[in-house]
Parts: C-alpha cells; sequence; structure tokens
C-alpha cells in the first residue's frame, strides 16, 4: 500500500516538484502525545482524547496548485483498552493550517478517507484553492467520523521541508 500511494504521489507532483519552490512536504508523521483526557492544541485545533502512534507517514502540498497527498501506516490509539487499535474512528482527513496561531490561520481540509483497522489511510488529489499567503504551514491528521470526535487531531507533521528534493525515498 505505501508503495502505491508513493508511486501516484510521485507522478502527481513530479513536473512540479523539483522546480517549485511552493511544494512543502512533511517526510514523517507522527501520532498525538497527549495523557489521556488532556488536551493538546496544535494551533486552534484540539487534540484527541487519548494518544496516538504511527509507523509511518509523509503527506506533500504544492501551495499554488493545492495539489495534495499523504499517507499514513499504523495510526492507533497507544494505551488504555483500545491500545493498538483505530478505536471507534472509522475515517480521517487531512489538514493543511496556514499561519498557525495567527489572527489570519487557515485551515483547508481535504476529502475523507478511510480509516483502515490496521490504522492505515490515503489521500491523492486536490485540497482546493489555498486563498491566503501559507507561513509557517503545518500538516495534521483529524478525525472525520464518528461526528462527536471530529475535527480533533490525532497525527501531525515532522520533518518540514520545501522545494527541490526528491518527494519520497
Amino acid at each position: 500500500m505505501k508503495y502505491l500511494f508513493a508511486t501516484v504521489l510521485s507522478l502527481l507532483f513530479a513536473s512540479t516538484a523539483f522546480a517549485d519552490s511552493s511544494v512543502v512536504r512533511w517526510d514523517s508523521i507522527v501520532g498525538v502525545i497527549t495523557s489521556p483526557g488532556v488536551d493538546n492544541p496544535v494551533a486552534d485545533v484540539h487534540a484527541g482524547a487519548t494518544p496516538w502512534t504511527t509507523t509511518h507517514g509523509q503527506a506533500t502540498i504544492n501551495l499554488t496548485t493545492g495539489g495534495t497527498g499523504f499517507f499514513v501506516q499504523g495510526l492507533v490509539i497507544n494505551g488504555g483498552k483500545s491500545s493498538g487499535t483505530t478505536g471507534p474512528i472509522s475515517s480521517v482527513v487531512g489538514t493543511l493550517v496556514c499561519n498557525a496561531g495567527g489572527t489570519d490561520e487557515q485551515l483547508f481540509d481535504t476529502a475523507p478517507v478511510p480509516l483502515t483497522s490496521v490504522g492505515n489511510a490515503g489521500f491523492s488529489g486536490s485540497i482546493g484553492p489555498i486563498t491566503a499567503p501559507c507561513n509557517n504551514p503545518l500538516f495534521l491528521i483529524r478525525i472525520a467520523q464518528p461526528a462527536a470526535a471530529s475535527g480533533r487531531w490525532i497525527a501531525t507533521d515532522a520533518i518540514r521541508s520545501f522545494g527541490d528534493r526528491a518527494l519520497f525515498y
């Protein structure tokens, strides 16, 4: 599955990834680290109610065109009676946060995608037009379903880079 997403994303961004510094990528996706019941907000987005972990993940967004791709593997709860599972979470969205913490903060979401029982999810498409300058871009994976938890983040980006580096290794 990882290689399928990597191939699709590579083809999606091949024409722009090497020449366009508006391409931002994150070489790692990590789960939220929080104590159960303690909020750990990123920007103005509240965290899930329990710690999560991942085995791997990557994301890429073209800030000019809105072209977006991400995948995550092994996104599961870390601790408690649901440890090692996705619990009740059945779908997620990828979220670009522009100008995090500022008065002009904006969020741009992908369409919801299924989260498999082993914590795998992926998206390839458009996040839509990014209508404002996007300083200090962050990437989050947020709960889409169930509705009671919708919008909370359970994974975030790590190792951000811009421009002319290979998309995936």
